[in-house]
């Protein structure tokens, strides 16, 4: 990975080395902060961002879950994360927005500690290696499960959740697995430590509902939008663990890990243990659209304006 120079830090732009959070801040001790993670992607009309709208709606979205009012608007925050990506320069990016409560009270009430927001940015490539777009992972189901309704707010995307997620991960990397799939607390499919499940068979599109404790993901409702357009079924719907064995395809979507194909769960082959038909139409029409090959009829990409010199406020 290979950071941007410049970090955009509440309100102003700062050097990458000089951004920096004081180790009495409360989301250092309780995992009180909140972050979403948005693509910018290099088209022939320069580097554009997918779904920005959507992702920093989603931001705001897990902050008024968690009660964090932001001292910007979703205007401002979206104006600031094109403005940082320009003033890196970068061509095509990975983009961490961050709202965490900062140094100024300790104790379980978080509201008591002040609100800090930052943008950074890094060029960073496929999350789960290149060649696994076209090859697949092998993912494994993991002992831990995802939290139940009414612990964790599932559907927020803060960052002490991650904590399950970091467990995952390492029981999958420690056993030669490359990602985890983890189910709820009724054994159903929930989704990856860091992206949504999709599962084909005969043809049929199937991914868990929001009711099985999943974040509802960007990439994963592009995914929706592109399969129903290529002709396909998509239901959103129960799945059993059972389903992970009996796909003809499976796939996993994300900021991250874009749309990945799973080769085996377990150690068991899915389908024929390699990329699918409908997983490559689907990725095809994916990056296809991500790239300015074809045309964006929905409106997901926001184009950047690059600036030759970036300079950070007060220099």
């Amino acid at each position: 990975m290979t950071p941007g120079r410049y970090v955009w830090h509440n309100g102003q732009f700062v050097a990458w080395e000089d951004a920096r959070v004081h180790v009495a801040a409360h989301a250092l001790h309780y995992g009180s902060s909140v972050f979403d993670g948005i693509r910018a992607y290099d088209t022939p009309q320069g580097p554009a961002v997918l779904c920005l709208a959507a992702h920093v709606r989603r931001l705001f979205d897990s902050c008024r879950i968690f009660r964090m009012e932001l001292p910007y608007s979703p205007q401002e925050v979206s104006e600031a994360i094109l403005e940082t990506v320009g003033r890196n320069e970068h061509r095509a990016c990975y983009i961490r927005p961050l709202v965490y409560r900062g140094a100024g009270a300790f104790g379980l009430d978080p509201r008591k500690a002040p609100v800090e927001v930052a943008i950074l940015t890094l060029e960073w490539g496929a999350y789960l290696g290149p060649e696994a777009l076209e090859q697949g992972v092998d993912v494994v189901v993991s002992t831990w499960r995802r939290m139940a309704p009414s612990t964790h707010p599932a559907m927020a995307k803060i960052a002490g959740n991650y904590v399950n997620s970091q467990l995952m991960t390492m029981e999958a990397r420690d056993a030669g697995f490359a990602e985890a799939i983890a189910l709820d607390v009724e054994g159903y499919v929930s989704e990856g430590s860091g992206e949504n499940v999709f599962v084909v068979r005969d043809g049929v599109v199937y991914t868990p509902s929001l009711a099985h404790s999943i974040l509802p993901g960007v990439t994963r409702q592009v995914a929706i939008t592109l399969l129903r357009e290529l002709g396909y079924e998509v239901r959103e719907v129960s799945l059993p663990r059972e389903m992970l064995y009996l796909a003809d395809e499976i796939f996993l979507t994300g900021t991250a890990a874009e749309i990945t194909p799973v080769r085996s769960v377990d150690r068991v082959p899915v389908g024929p243990g390699r990329r699918g038909p409908v997983t490559e139409r689907v990725q095809k029409a994916f990056f296809d659209v991500v790239s300015g090959r074809a045309q964006d009829r929905h409106g997901w990409l926001t184009p950047v304006r690059v600036r030759s010199e970036p300079t950070p406020s007060g220099e």
